[in-house]
């Protein structure tokens, strides 16, 4: 008998040091993939939680120089986020007491004053420890175009003088320029669609969101031009009226066009202007668009002819102090035809024209009318009670407010007749203006929105500016706020839990095989 076979476990087999590193050299792989795919499934399925507190809201302010008031609008976003494109918030605003910079035309310092007491509600609003980071612009628009082109001296002074307030503020100050009217409609667009989270949102659970939306056209109509801008794939044949613009890594072509003089206040100079040239310089004239029982008294120099957009009804001599008597007829369609003929409908050189011989593609998807084209809606609207949802709708109410006195609307909207007595005038201008020059039907009519706010902020070109000149708006794409598509990630899920089944498989088929080995030894 040999010694060896009577001591303990001598009969069992020792498996060599080679085998056992093939054994886990063999598990090891399926063992990563293993892991790999379940920290896979859990970051796809998992929300992220960010555990560090919040650091709390930067600020930004915008001073909206319209022709006939300026507005200050203050936005905020949190501080770790500024570049996180549509978390941007409206924190208030303020509305400067007066008329628009552009008024102050010979008034030394008058027009950085006017803009004091919004400037401190600034100083008072903002946290102060943030006021260094805070930046701060002013962009005029029409008002400033027109005294541009009246007195271009007047128009630098001015910007001069509220450059120099705007830098006596603890804020940073960036920027006060005048705006093109293609750059006001451009920032009129973003602000509607940024705001509509029509770029991206921030998704309940903490992912950003490609929302894959249609973009929405922006109508603005303010005191001395009007604005439309929307996203077409029509030839633009004309290219000074084309935007390109990159956001979100997403491409827009943008038609977009500014009326300079088409702006409410502008244009009912020039309605003014035309019933004085077609019946005369004399002391009384009748206005149809003007309610029944209305009058008042104007001067031909600062009421009517003082103004480039003027410049052609503007008689050979007359007094510019000379006051005349104007008087109402509530008189609808002696109004429409009036205001029709201060639109050129003819001489288009392009496939298609709006008006002036200006090209316009045809007007496509959902658009947002906001300014004066939201106030003419409402008071439509509060005297009537007829909601404009189809161009015979739009016609119905226009009528029933030019066929009112002065009496019945001041009783209706509860306010003075000065505010009351363009009404008829505003209103049938919107309906040529959006139905025979733009080109809305009772197809396309329903798609506009008439609004003053959206998700909590003013609607206007201000917020856009802030955004694109802050690059809270990147030029291009923000890879890492973008979060895949569903189907995408859909896809990646997949892929992970085939990893996961293929790991198990493995480890599954190598114990299989070593009780196999075992068994059989």
């Amino acid at each position: 008998m040999h010694v060896y076979a009577q001591l303990p476990g001598a009969l069992e087999r020792k498996e060599p040091v080679s085998s056992m590193g093939l054994r886990y050299s063999q598990v090891i792989p399926p063992v990563v993939l293993l892991i790999m795919a379940v920290i896979g499934i859990l970051l796809v399925v998992l929300p992220a939680k960010v555990m560090t507190p919040p650091p709390g809201d930067l600020y930004g302010i915008v001073l909206d120089a319209g022709s006939s008031h300026t507005s200050m609008y203050i936005y905020k976003w949190p501080a770790d986020k500024q570049n996180g494109t549509g978390i941007v918030t409206q924190h208030s605003e303020c509305h400067v007491k007066g008329e628009g910079i552009s008024s102050y035309a010979g008034d030394h310092g008058g027009a950085a004053k006017s803009l004091e007491t919004c400037l401190e509600q600034a100083v008072t609003d903002i946290p102060k420890f943030r006021h260094h980071q805070t930046p701060l612009y002013l962009g005029a628009t029409a008002g400033m175009r027109l005294l541009k082109i009246r007195n271009a001296t007047e128009s630098d002074r001015i910007l001069k003088e509220v450059e120099d307030k705007l830098r006596s503020y603890p804020f940073t100050f960036r920027n006060a320029t005048i705006l093109t009217g293609q750059q006001e409609g451009a920032y009129g667009w973003v602000t509607v669609n940024y705001l509509l989270e029509n770029f991206v949102k921030y998704g309940f659970v903490g992912h950003w969101l490609n929302p894959s939306r249609e973009s929405i056209g922006a109508l603005d109509l303010g005191g001395a031009s009007t604005q439309i801008t929307f996203e077409t794939s029509e030839k633009m044949e004309d290219k000074d009226n084309m935007m390109e613009l990159t956001l979100y890594g997403q491409k827009y072509t943008l038609y977009t066009q500014s009326f300079l003089c088409y702006g409410q206040d502008q244009f009912l100079r020039k309605l003014m202007a035309q019933l004085i040239m077609t019946q005369g310089v004399k002391l009384q004239v009748i206005h149809p668009c003007y309610p029944q029982q209305f009058n008042e008294s104007i001067k031909l120099g600062e009421d009517v002819f003082d103004s480039p957009c003027t410049r052609d009804y503007r008689p050979a001599q007359f007094n510019p102090l000379m006051s005349i008597t104007v008087v109402g007829t509530g008189d609808y369609q002696n109004c429409l035809d009036n205001i029709t003929k201060m639109f050129s409908f003819d001489n288009c050189s392009y496939s298609r024209c709006s008006f002036d011989g200006v090209f316009q593609p045809s007007v496509r998807g959902r658009f947002m009318a906001f300014s004066a084209f939201f106030f003419t809606h409402n008071y439509i609207n509060t005297l009537t009670k007829i909601s404009i949802t189809s161009p015979s709708q739009m016609r119905k109410g226009i009528q029933l407010v030019c066929n009112m006195t002065i009496s019945e609307m001041a009783k209706k909207t509860k306010q003075q007749q000065k505010y009351l007595k363009n009404i008829c005038a505003v209103s049938n201008f919107v309906q040529v203006l959006l139905m025979q020059a733009y080109g809305f039907d009772e197809y396309s009519l329903p798609s506009i929105s008439f609004e003053k706010k959206a998700g909590g902020a003013s609607v206007g070109w201000a917020l856009g500016y802030m955004l694109n000149l802050s690059n809270l708006v990147p030029a291009e794409s923000l890879e890492l706020m973008k979060a895949l598509p569903s189907g995408i990630c859909v896809g990646i899920l997949f892929l992970f839990i085939i990893l996961l089944i293929i790991a198990l498989g493995h480890l599954l088929m190598i114990y299989r095989n070593r009780k196999t080995k075992e068994e059989v030894i």
